[in-house]
């Protein structure tokens, strides 16, 4: 008791440990050594720490005990690091859990459509119905990877904002028409405030767009049918201020602190088809960061709604700006010449899958499934353009477009690389390689589309 003096004592488990009983005592009274007893401090004032403690006694000449060494090692930070690491480990087992989960969810209607399609025979309403489901589910599957290849792109510092002028509100608009399905279908009252004169920001459109839209999603999973989402822009002295505020299941207060954090989720039951990955959140943090801005949370607790603002630099006024318009300045033309396209895919389904839709459009095509049948084909076919898979067989599509492009006939083509890999050195692969174009699997129609109008070549 008198070296304990008013320390607390406690073993890992939480369980107070008797004075009598410290290691200290038992080493006095069993004159025998006792190393690395983890045991909990709990000093006067409050605090805790977690010690390895060791007691050896030492004894006079006759083998009396008169006394023990006692030494403590401080082992509270690896504690908290222990504790973190188990906590991390068990976040990614949620995740990878909820992955399947949320791709799986998808994966259902789209498996079921293309059964009823076969079943419906000539009934084109319900043929039309299912192709809608079907395009909207592949829509949120494409979604849900391309924000986990965001998250690991920010990680890495591999995100380059493509910064421009703007009215914040343009942004804004952006995710509202993408969000507007998933508003309607869940009847959700979406007010909207905007101020009359432009906020304008230099800042990356697409990428804010892809906050927006991740915080409105947001809203729209934890908002009950026909509950009501209001939106509101503003300008406080140099600061954009965008706050989107829903009356929701609301966020517990010992979930506000780490909302941002990877793999957070204010509701992680599995009977929330909803319940989402765990990574929006982080995202909307690391691209708002990267503009320099902030982002935060705010609800009275849970049932009580949520608040996310957003803060962002106003942009300095700049002279001879000229007008700022809401959309790109110009749209995509429908086709108006047809080309000879050759597509190059080892996955044949996808292969022929893309070459049916564009000879649909008119085009005239061909077809084969490794490097080398490429630049044979190349050849011999003379396309105008190849759209050209990377990973192929026998010869990649890296080394098949060089040897294209080392043939008279293979200058003039347009070579547009299709890939899984979409990081800025793949991209810089590509070009290196030779290819005029870079796009990411799965190809979106309506982007090949654009791209197929405006090449200037000359029709067959």
């Amino acid at each position: 008791d008198r070296f304990c003096g008013s320390f607390k004592l406690y073993a890992p488990d939480g369980s107070p440990i008797p004075h009598a009983q410290c290691w200290m005592a038992l080493a006095l009274r069993d004159n025998a050594e006792y190393d690395g007893h983890e045991i909990v401090i709990e000093r006067p004032d409050g605090s805790r720490c977690t010690v390895l403690a060791h007691a050896n006694p030492f004894c006079n000449q006759r083998g009396e005990v008169i006394g023990a060494m006692n030494v403590l090692i401080d082992i509270s930070e690896r504690k908290r690091i222990e504790d973190a690491l188990r906590e991390a480990d068990r976040n990614k087992s949620d995740f990878l859990a909820m992955l399947a989960h949320e791709l799986r969810n998808p994966l259902a209607p789209i498996r079921n459509g293309l059964q009823v399609m076969r079943l419906a025979g000539n009934d084109i309403d319900t043929i039309t119905q299912v192709r809608g489901t079907m395009e909207r589910q592949l829509v949120h599957m494409v979604r849900l990877i391309d924000d986990l290849l965001d998250v690991s792109r920010i990680a890495n510092g591999k995100i380059e904002l493509r910064k421009e002028y703007f009215d914040i509100t343009c942004a804004l608009y952006d995710a509202l028409e993408t969000c507007r399905p998933l508003t309607e279908a869940a009847g959700h009252e979406l007010r909207i405030e905007s101020p009359a004169k432009p906020v304008m920001v230099h800042a990356d459109r697409t990428r804010l767009a892809q906050v927006f839209g991740n915080l409105l999603g947001n809203s729209v999973k934890y908002t009950a049918q026909g509950g009501h989402i209001r939106v509101s822009v503003e300008r406080h002295g140099t600061d954009a201020v965008v706050s989107i505020r829903d009356d929701g299941i609301g966020i517990a207060t010992e979930m506000l602190p780490k909302i941002f954090d990877m793999f957070a989720q204010a509701d992680r039951s599995f009977e929330k088809s909803s319940s989402g990955l765990g990574i929006g959140l982080s995202l909307v943090r690391g691209l708002i960061e990267m503009h320099g801005g902030t982002v935060e949370a705010y609800s009275k607790g849970a049932g009580k709604g949520a608040e996310f603002v957003v803060r962002l630099s106003v942009a300095a006024p700049l002279p001879d700006m000229g007008p700022l318009a809401a959309g790109s300045g110009s749209e995509a033309k429908g086709f108006s010449s047809k080309y000879r396209i050759l597509v190059v895919d080892d996955n044949k389904d996808s292969a022929i899958s893309l070459a049916i839709m564009l000879k649909i459009m008119g085009h005239e095509l061909c077809t084969v499934h490794d490097g080398v049948e490429a630049v044979d084909a190349a050849r011999t076919f003379r396309p105008d353009v190849i759209l050209l898979d990377i990973g192929l067989p026998r010869l990649n599509g890296y080394e098949a477009c060089r040897r294209i492009r080392e043939q008279p006939w293979g200058a003039r083509m347009v070579l547009i690389a299709l890939t899984g890999w979409g990081h800025e050195e793949d991209k810089a692969r590509s070009k290196e390689a030779g290819f005029n174009f870079h796009m990411v699997k799965p190809v979106d129609p309506d982007a090949l589309e654009k791209l197929l109008s405006g090449l200037l070549l000359a029709p067959i």
